[in-house]
């Protein structure tokens, strides 16, 4: 049974970064030998001990011990890991892109297609380039270029090359000559309710008949008109199945000035057309994105098609939603400017500034959205599967702290005075310990008292065991021993003592929690992650004279 258990217990922590996680160890356990139900408390105990003995291994300990006792269960892992990728054929040269619109802070989805397209690159040896798709100036800002690569980096993302769209304005304006020359687009002046009508109506306007050099005359002349008054449309067929083929419009004018280049350009390609031929020109092979494009594949690789470019591999997967969270752009600005969000930082939102500011670790969201899969079928995750991966990065870096909410003072009669010695990690007895001179008055959180009953047994975290009868509470002794036949409940606790630091814990639905932590918090830095116990993960974010205030990461 011991060998089973070290054997499930060292493969969780080897495929989760050096630590273990029990529920997930046991479920294993269970698919394999069914009989161990019969006694869960010996089981669990049992599970928990040798959880413990793996998780203050260090990684390649676990490995080497892993491949010791159970080398097929490493060869599973790495299978594993290939199969992300293993229905997407590579063969040759592998170029792939990432291609942003900086018109707003990237998110967690963001970052899965970001990361699907980079972890594709780096697995066939291949080139990825982040692109700025950056041809509308009425949406592109400057801030957000610098943000977007900052957060990139963050991820662990090194690009082989940073293109921006802007660069390329001749570019699109050669292949639309070529187009024109081609007879496969037109300049169309109808007003746009009348286009879209034409278009359900699968019905030609009079444009789509021009000669070619009337509309190579009125294409250099582009630039003199006013937005709105001409578009250039391609030429396809406007009883096309998908109506993404019904003469799409490639060319619109925009006269606002442009973040990079000014009042240089105001005829700008829209995003099929843009797309098409910027993967064409940088010869993408393969793109990852989300089914939301899934109708304008088509357009696209016709777009290639007809400029004799080599068609891009594109394959779609839906996006994920993680309940209750916003992730629109417009909406996002809207709550801030209502001053419903306090930013785009702001801890209920999941853009990646927010999750770096709260606590969450790049590998943790890279783990997370690669664990999602390259699947066509919607999904909505919660806040739980993303934390879980976090948790399992945070548990064995994070030292242990007291923080009591709302403290209410109590006294226990007949407490002796104590020292007390805690570890600041329980699995690094290295990393030192935290010390409290204790008699009998301590501070404990106003929601532990609310459960207590009169007459039941409770403990002081690592400290002693006391009652509560008639209003009153009881020192009755210290022995852990004793509290484990018939105690209730541990709580965390600290001494009336000098030095208690005030705190405020900001949580992710605005509320704050507030009340006292011991001394040694004082000696944290701003951006330290720690762990208050029984309350959460928590990040220094600023302190001042007289408090310290933290963003609450999570359970």
């Amino acid at each position: 049974m011991e060998k089973l258990i070290e054997k499930y217990a060292l493969e969780n922590a080897v495929r989760y970064g050096g630590k273990a996680n029990p529920g997930a160890v046991i479920g294993s356990i269970f698919k394999e030998d069914p009989s161990v139900k019969k006694d869960m408390k010996a089981f669990s105990k049992k599970v928990n001990e040798i959880i413990k003995k793996v998780n203050s291994l260090k990684l390649d300990a676990q490995k080497k011990k892993l491949k010791e006792l159970a080398p097929e269960l490493l060869e599973k892992k790495k299978a594993k890991e290939k199969d992300l990728f293993s229905s997407f054929p590579a063969e040759g040269k592998v170029i792939t892109a990432f291609p942003p619109e900086p018109s707003k802070y990237p998110h967690i989805g963001h970052a899965k297609s970001l990361l699907v397209n980079y972890e594709f690159a780096k697995r066939h040896k291949g080139k990825f380039i982040l692109r700025f798709e950056d041809t509308n100036p009425e949406l592109a800002r400057k801030e957000f270029y610098k943000i977007h690569l900052e957060n990139y980096k963050w991820l662990g993302v090194k690009p082989d090359k940073v293109e921006y769209a802007s660069d390329h304005m001749l570019d699109f304006y050669k292949y639309a000559d070529k187009l024109m020359h081609l007879d496969k687009a037109y300049i169309c002046t109808c007003k746009q309710e009348k286009i879209s009508e034409n278009r359900r109506k699968e019905k030609a306007c009079e444009c789509r008949y021009k000669h070619i050099k009337e509309n190579l005359i009125m294409w250099k002349k582009m630039p003199s008109f006013r937005e709105g008054e001409a578009i250039v449309r391609m030429k396809i067929a406007l009883n096309h199945k998908n109506s993404a083929m019904r003469d799409p419009t490639i060319f619109r004018i925009i006269k606002k000035p442009h973040c990079r280049t000014g009042k240089k350009f105001v005829v700008w390609p829209n995003y099929d057309f843009e797309n098409a031929v910027m993967d064409g020109l940088q010869g993408i092979t393969h793109r990852f994105r989300s089914k939301e494009f899934e109708m304008r594949n088509e357009l696209q690789r016709y777009i290639q098609k007809l400029l004799g470019f080599e068609p891009t591999s594109i394959y779609e997967f839906a996006r994920f939603n993680l309940e209750g969270v916003e992730s629109s752009g417009r909406k996002i600005r809207e709550l801030i400017q209502e001053r419903k969000l306090t930013g785009w930082d702001d801890p209920s939102l999941t853009t990646l500034v927010a999750l770096k500011r709260r606590g969450f670790v790049p590998e943790a969201i890279r783990n997370f959205v690669l664990s999602t899969g390259i699947t066509k079928s919607e999904s909505t995750l919660t806040w739980d599967d993303l934390i879980v991966h976090n948790k399992r990065l945070l548990d064995a870096n994070c030292n242990r702290y007291f923080f009591i909410e709302d403290p209410i003072r109590i006294r226990l009669q007949d407490a002796p005075k104590m020292k007390v010695e805690l570890k600041l990690h329980p699995d690094f007895p290295e990393r030192g310990k935290r010390k409290f001179n204790t008699y009998d008055l301590f501070y404990i959180s106003s929601k532990d008292i609310l459960k207590f009953k009169d007459k039941s047994l409770y403990r002081l975290m690592n400290c002693v065991n006391f009652t509560k009868k008639n209003g009153y509470y009881i020192f009755q002794g210290k022995k852990v021993e004793d509290y484990r036949k018939k105690g209730e409940m541990i709580i965390h606790w600290l001494p009336v003592m000098k030095g208690l630091v005030e705190v405020e814990v900001l949580m992710p639905d605005k509320k704050v929690a507030e009340g006292l932590a011991e001394p040694l918090v004082n000696e944290l830095k701003e951006r330290d992650l720690i762990q208050f116990e029984r309350f959460g993960f928590c990040k220094l974010n600023k302190r001042t004279k007289n408090k310290l205030f933290f963003l609450y990461t999570h359970k």
